[in-house]
């Protein structure tokens, strides 16, 4: 089941999407400028192979829910995230407040 669902973190508004696959959810939370996401996400690959296409992320592993992966620290960011200053240890919350459109 695909759940997709609008969240406000202090004003500013993102999209949850929640992925419910057998054994395991695979979740994100988007706005225009990046995203964070649970375990799936290949920061290495994103910083890798996909460079040139500048993609803002982090990476939170261990989480089940939306409300986990805003509370967790990221274990992994790409190279653009740590740009607008999302670092290893940003809470996801605290790295989606700094994907703003004028960042």
């Amino acid at each position: 089941m695909l759940e997709m669902t609008p969240i406000t973190i202090e004003g500013e508004t993102f999209i949850a999407v929640t992925l419910k696959l057998p054994k395991t959810n695979f979740m994100a939370v988007t706005n225009d400028v990046g995203y964070i996401m649970c375990g799936a996400l290949d920061v290495g690959l994103l910083n890798a192979k996909l460079k040139e296409r500048k993609i803002v992320a982090g990476r939170a592993v261990g989480v089940r829910t939306i409300e986990q992966l805003l509370e967790a620290p990221l274990e992994s960011v790409t190279l653009e995230a740590e740009e607008l200053g999302i670092t290893v240890g940003t809470t996801g919350k605290e790295a989606l407040l700094k994907m703003k459109y004028d960042s």
